[in-house]
């Protein structure tokens, strides 16, 4: 099955956000190179708030480029067989931390949001990744810094959209 057709599969069993959802779905349908940067209409993303539900805390990322608080992910790359897949990768290779596990259940939200030309949005599929116990966490290239924030010091730190991934990853847990 390619990434494509995982997308779409992963989106028709999205349950929640039906207006989103549509969108997401009628944009790879009209564009088949809808899940890469070169799509300039937008393509989808996929990211992983990292969790440590044992100690009530998230780790976020201070984008390099955006210079905000923001959970781990980025774009889809050809050897990435699914969304979550890629967002497993993403929050491994943005947080160091080896051993991440996918929370069950799919993604947790959508969120598109637009960015700065030459392309236009981003579909990012919102997923929730578990720390192990122990886990130690390093900066990438792509971040000015990495850290562990209480559940109840996000909304300080980070926007709105961030807010909304993390109630909806403590639901789910």
């Amino acid at each position: 099955m390619s990434l494509y057709d995982d997308a779409v599969l992963v989106l028709k069993g999205y349950e929640g956000q039906e207006e989103l959802r549509e969108a997401y779905l009628d944009h790879l349908a009209a564009h088949p190179d809808g899940l890469w940067k070169a799509c300039h209409a937008g393509h989808l993303t996929a990211s992983a708030l990292v969790v440590d539900p044992e100690r009530g805390r998230v780790l976020l990322t201070l984008h390099r480029k955006l210079r905000m608080w923001l959970q781990m992910g980025g774009h889809c790359e050809p050897g990435d067989p699914t969304l979550e897949a890629a967002a497993l990768r993403e929050a491994t290779e943005e947080s160091g931390i080896t051993g991440l596990t996918v929370l069950p259940g799919g993604p947790v939200r959508l969120d598109r949001h637009p960015i700065p030309a030459p392309c236009h949005w981003h579909f990012d599929v919102q997923y929730a990744v578990l720390a192990p116990p122990g886990a130690v966490h390093g900066i990438s290239d792509e971040s000015l810094d990495v850290r562990w924030y209480a559940y109840d010091e996000v909304a300080g730190v980070a926007d709105a959209s961030v807010v909304r991934l993390l109630d909806a990853t403590r639901a789910r847990l």
